[in-house]
């Protein structure tokens, strides 16, 4: 028995899936998660690393898109979903059985444990829309990147959601020359970042690096 919660977003997907939505209204990236508890590994946050919305909304231009048929004024737009493989399996399967229809060109996952499935699962059932497993754990790598021949999945290193978005915009890239300038000029951004505190730390010394940067 599906709980109404749940039933009521699996009828709300199907009948998005069903509306004839042009592109640039509809979510490009999909994410979805085993829990809310993992949102700090995927969003980011106080004491966490930068998460996939960091690299999607803060670095890169996206609007987080939270209702289906009024979409931000942001040409790029993501979407936030907690899917529990083992709790609601008719809400995760309905998210993947039906992203493509609803617009969406590639999907984040993420789920911890040792039995980290979401990630997994979604790209079965969404093939062959691409998906990219972000292991919540360490003890989830091996459940993430564990799919047989034929069953595809990209995965990154334990915690890495951000790296999961930068490559969820690489492969959007290929369509979208607008994208493919930001992460160009994103990656600029990073190496004028490791110049200047090259520059720094030879010019001031160890010494005086360490009073500027670190005190």
């Amino acid at each position: 028995m599906t709980a109404d919660s749940v039933q009521s977003l699996v009828d709300q997907l199907h009948e998005e899936a069903a509306m004839d939505r042009p592109d640039e209204a509809t979510p490009d990236v999909g994410i979805v998660m085993g829990s809310d508890s993992d949102l700090p590994t995927m969003a980011g946050g106080k004491g966490k690393r930068p998460g996939a919305y960091a690299a999607l909304a803060e670095e890169l231009g996206f609007a987080e898109q939270t209702d289906y048929t009024d979409a931000p004024d942001a040409r790029f737009t993501f979407e936030t979903f907690v899917c529990s493989a083992h709790r609601t399996p008719d809400l995760m399967y309905a998210y993947a059985e039906t992203a493509e229809a609803r617009g969406v060109d590639v999907i984040i996952a993420g789920a911890g444990g040792k039995s980290a499935d979401l990630p997994n699962m979604t790209a079965s059932i969404a093939y062959p829309l691409p998906v990219i497993g972000v292991p919540v754990q360490e003890k989830s790598v091996d459940s993430v990147i564990g799919m047989p021949q034929g069953a595809p999945i990209t995965a990154v290193d334990a915690g890495k959601s951000f790296n999961a978005a930068l490559t969820a915009v690489q492969i959007l890239s290929r369509e979208h020359d607008e994208l493919r300038d930001r992460l160009v000029e994103y990656h600029e951004g990073l190496q004028e970042e490791v110049g200047k505190v090259s520059r720094d730390l030879h010019e001031l010394g160890t010494p005086g690096f360490k009073a500027a940067y670190w005190d």
